[in-house]
This record gives C-alpha cells, sequence and structure tokens, in this order.
C-alpha cells in the first residue's frame, strides 16, 4: 500500500449541497475509515468549509481516486478541483517522529 494526499477545493455556493450530503457521507467515512489514516474539511478564514483534504491508504493512485468517488460529496458535485498525489510521510507527531 502507498499513501495518497487527496486536496480537493470547493466549488462556489456549495454549502447547502454539503449540508444535504453530509450523513451520506459520514456514513461513507465510517465504512472506509481503515483507509483513511486523516480527512477533514479545509476551513477559510470566515469560518466556511472550502474544500476537504484525506490522507488514504491504497494501491495506486486509481485506487484512491475509485475511494473517492464512491464519496457523496463527490456524487453532489461538490469539489471544482481534485488533486491525488502520492504522499510519503516522513516526519510529524503523527507518524512518531522522523524516519531517518
Amino acid at each position: 500500500m502507498k499513501t495518497y494526499s487527496i486536496y480537493c477545493t470547493d466549488r462556489l455556493e456549495t454549502a447547502q449541497a454539503r449540508l444535504d450530503a453530509r450523513d451520506a457521507h459520514f456514513t461513507h467515512i465510517e465504512k472506509v475509515l481503515d483507509e483513511i489514516l486523516i480527512a477533514g474539511p479545509l476551513v477559510g478564514p470566515d469560518g466556511m468549509t472550502v474544500g476537504s483534504l484525506l490522507v488514504v491508504k491504497a494501491k495506486d493512485a486509481i485506487s484512491a481516486r475509485a475511494l473517492l468517488e464512491r464519496d457523496p460529496y463527490f456524487k453532489a458535485d461538490i469539489w471544482a478541483d481534485i488533486r491525488i498525489t502520492e504522499f510519503d510521510p516522513a516526519a510529524g507527531e503523527w507518524i512518531g517522529g522522523k524516519i531517518w
């Protein structure tokens, strides 16, 4: 398994669509929790959600994208831009220090 970061920015005027899909989104996240290292909303200076950030375990970028495409937020067309990049956790509290 590899690690991938998924950085999604919201389309304009998606607050209601997010709210409408939130319960289904949470249900989806609970089903795939074992594939997620960390996930949560990106918040703008006004306190409003402006996107989503996930760090996931997947076989490849195609599998990481497939995980995201099963999310009700994806199906609600909330995200304007999605960037999936292989990520190599190298340092920090969450990984217990550093890898070198």
